[in-house]
């Protein structure tokens, strides 16, 4: 089932301008819109003539991964096209990943919680920034002591594949990389609004959804004097727009992004959402239609392709484990999918062997579990040894039952977030004064040019990824070497120096974490299985950024 690595990385890669706004022509706009990926081995003029013959028009391509944009008539085209030997099959332009937008989300707990109650030069080092002493997740991974040491490399590239990225942010802004940054995602009226530009396709530097500006923060925001700092506070940050303002992420706005990656010499990739509409996309689960069955064969097959393309192109993958409570090993019955449309969602029982969660579960991702300030992983996070790599502070509202901590913000991650959202989501008013009662859920500051920063608190896997993606990043700026006129490290290095160097962390006794004390049903319960060394909870630790940067690997001792 998987696409051989050769094959993928050998290919060329053409994106058409067509695959970047809606058809212009009658005939267009009469026909709908599918995602199509060749069959293994097949050649792209023997996949367009497949299309063709399924009745499909190829609007764009990427040759990279044997993916085709494709327009056909809403019904039957799915169905033929995974009747021919030649394609995999089409899926609908419909969403495989979605960033929380919603206030009622794991994410945004607290806020929903205030609603109802009312290279051969010296390394660059670093000092902190004001609000840093409200970042507990910088202090866990001893990112204050590494930036002492190493605070990041410029040449160090780091994607934020999400919602975009407001580069206005000045704790953002003297890190971002224009020149690498690219919209992959242009709006859809349909779950995005009205264009806010003619073309649909928002300006890079923009981020109307919030999501990729926290997780960017959390990454590598500067450390200026102003505001927070990032793990990395050093390193470049490149916006990946993969995802849509809505939150929703498309498999061919993913698959680009994650080409251009590859392409680019991107160091690390962070992948903070999570599958949508299928929270697990299946090879031919019985419970499913056969066009869903295709179209899940599809975005199976692009993604995993996608990933392993940009993983032997040297990038770095990091992924959120998930925010659903549950052992990747051992899933539970999917009740939410597919949850685009609304009211679309049936029971279905899931194979582990059959059955993926993408992107993390995909290949060559390091998958990233959640822990609150006490270190106890955090209630909703996804656990497992089949498929956890490392832990990191994602945040844990509920964190510190019985003391004054517990239900408070300070359990949760604060970092950068665009003022228009925060203006959208009613606690910063026209003005861009924070609201009284969003005080210490919402923070501004001002430099003194008059230039401002929000900021905001968010919890969930989300937030933990990005602070092993910044570790990532200070991995390849510490241990990275020139490579004629690139600067970079192997993904397996990274991934060795991470995992080798991460504080370990056993199980909690009992093993049977129970969170009823917390407010959670015994659907949360959670059974840590391993040892010290490697167990589901913690993987092979808690990423440690000061050990990182000051170790020194087997291969540098030659």
């Amino acid at each position: 089932m998987r696409f051989t690595g050769a094959a993928v990385i050998t290919a060329a890669l053409t994106v058409s301008t067509a695959g970047l706004s809606a058809p212009a022509s009658a005939e267009a706009a009469a026909n709908t819109e599918y995602t199509v990926v060749a069959a293994d081995n097949v050649s792209t003029s023997d996949a367009t003539a497949a299309i063709t013959k399924a009745g499909g028009k190829v609007v764009a391509t990427n040759d990279t991964v044997g993916m085709f944009t494709v327009l056909a008539p809403q019904s039957g085209f799915v169905e033929k096209a995974a009747a021919s030997s030649k394609l995999v099959g089409a899926a609908h332009r419909t969403a495989i990943g979605k960033a929380p937008k919603k206030p009622a989300s794991v994410e945004k707990e607290a806020l929903a919680a205030a609603a109802k109650k009312a290279g051969g030069k010296k390394p660059a080092t670093a000092g902190m920034d004001p609000l840093d002493d409200k970042l507990w997740g910088l202090k866990t991974v001893k990112s204050d002591l590494a930036r002492k040491v190493n605070a990041g490399d410029k040449r160090v590239t780091v994607g934020v594949l999400d919602t975009g990225v407001d580069a206005s942010q000045p704790d953002i802004a003297p890190n971002f990389n224009w020149a690498l940054s690219k919209n992959f995602a242009p709006d859809k009226v349909d779950i995005d609004g009205p264009c806010e530009v003619a073309s649909c396709l928002d300006p890079v530097g923009t981020d109307d959804g919030g999501h990729g500006t926290h997780v960017a923060g959390t990454i590598g925001a500067a450390a200026n004097g102003f505001g927070i700092s990032g793990v990395a506070p050093n390193v470049s940050i490149v916006e990946l727009k993969g995802g849509q303002d809505s939150g929703y992420f498309f498999l061919e706005p993913v698959v680009n992004a994650l080409v251009h990656a590859g392409q680019n010499g991107l160091d690390v990739v962070n992948m903070s959402f999570y599958v949508d509409p299928w929270l697990f996309n299946c090879t031919a689960n019985p419970a499913d239609s056969p066009a869903a069955q295709a179209e899940q064969r599809t975005i199976i097959r692009g993604m995993f392709r996608a990933l392993t393309y940009a993983h032997f192109k040297g990038v770095t993958l990091v992924g959120a484990l998930g925010n659903n409570h549950d052992d990747k090993g051992k899933p539970r019955t999917d009740v939410s999918s597919p949850d685009y449309p609304a009211d679309a969602a049936y029971d279905r029982p899931i194979d582990n062997s059959s059955c993926w969660d993408l992107p993390v579960e995909g290949p060559f991702v390091i998958g990233v579990s959640s822990l609150g300030p006490s270190l106890k992983k955090s209630d909703f996070s996804d656990y497992g040894v089949e498929r956890i790599g490392v832990s990191a502070p994602g945040g844990w509202f509920r964190d510190g039952f019985g003391t004054d901590t517990y239900r408070t913000n300070e359990n949760m991650i604060l970092s950068t977030y665009p003022k228009k959202v925060l203006q959208e989501e009613g606690t910063v008013d026209a003005d861009g004064n924070v609201l009284p009662e969003a005080e210490g859920l919402v923070y501004k500051e001002c430099t003194a040019a008059g230039k401002c920063g929000y900021y905001t608190w968010l919890q969930g896997t989300s937030m933990a990824s990005p602070h092993a993606a910044g570790v990532a990043a200070l991995i390849v700026s510490a241990h990275g070497a020139k490579h004629g006129k690139d600067f970079g490290l192997e993904p397996w290095k990274v991934e060795y120096i991470l995992y080798s160097t991460a504080a370990e962390h056993a199980c909690p006794e009992p093993r049977l974490q129970t969170y009823t004390q917390e407010g959670r049903s015994e659907e949360f319960n959670a059974l840590c299985e391993g040892g010290t060394e490697f167990n589901g909870f913690y993987g092979f630790g808690i990423v440690d950024a000061y050990k990182a940067v000051t170790a020194k690997a087997w291969w540098e001792h030659r």
